[in-house]
């Protein structure tokens, strides 16, 4: 059984992204933490994605910039099977992904329950909301960055009822960033 992971950038005041969708503020490269990311990519299972994330994400992974600056992850953006769930798009041209235009809960329900390596969701509020509400994420790996936005999107836009959660575990990087890995409490 495959197990859901959401791995998001957030900062202080835990926006994921800026007002005008803007995630530049994510980006901070230092030897440590370009390390943990190439690391971390090399995991690699199925990829999951909402539209617009999908969008940001075609636009760079599969540039020669993007093999320039980033050649693990690049590899692996490009080389993992994907899934973008959207109700706009007409297909998905980006190798190895699959469209899916209806509900992302039903959907992520049968891809858990077949075999394979975790799934892991990117950005993509609008899921991660959807898919935190019915009980579908096994681990919430966040990443707080240094910055304050003042406004933006959260990633639980849309969640009603609490998620309690417990901190499986931490971890300082040398730029600023913490990560926070939670899963749900039982």
């Amino acid at each position: 059984m495959q197990k859901l992971v959401v791995f998001n950038n957030v900062t202080l005041d835990g926006y994921f992204a800026g007002a005008n969708g803007d995630i530049s503020w994510a980006h901070k490269s230092d030897p440590e933490w370009d390390a943990f990311v190439a690391d971390n990519a090399r995991g690699g299972g199925l990829l999951l994605f909402g539209r617009i994330t999908y969008e940001l994400m075609t636009a760079y992974w599969p540039t020669p910039q993007a093999m320039k600056n980033d050649p693990v992850v690049a590899e692996r953006m490009n080389n993992l099977p994907k899934v973008v769930f959207s109700r706009t798009l007409d297909k998905a041209s980006w190798k190895n992904t699959k469209l899916v235009k209806g509900d992302p809960a039903a959907e992520v329900r049968k891809m858990k329950k077949e075999p394979g390596k975790d799934m892991a969701v990117f950005g993509s509020g609008t899921i991660v909301s959807q898919l935190a509400r019915e009980g579908l994420v096994d681990e919430y790996q966040i990443v707080m960055n240094p910055v304050v936005l003042g406004k933006g999107r959260t990633m639980f836009d849309g969640i009603n009822d609490k998620l309690t959660l417990k901190r499986t575990k931490t971890r300082t990087f040398g730029n600023g960033n913490v990560l926070l890995c939670y899963a749900p409490m039982a």
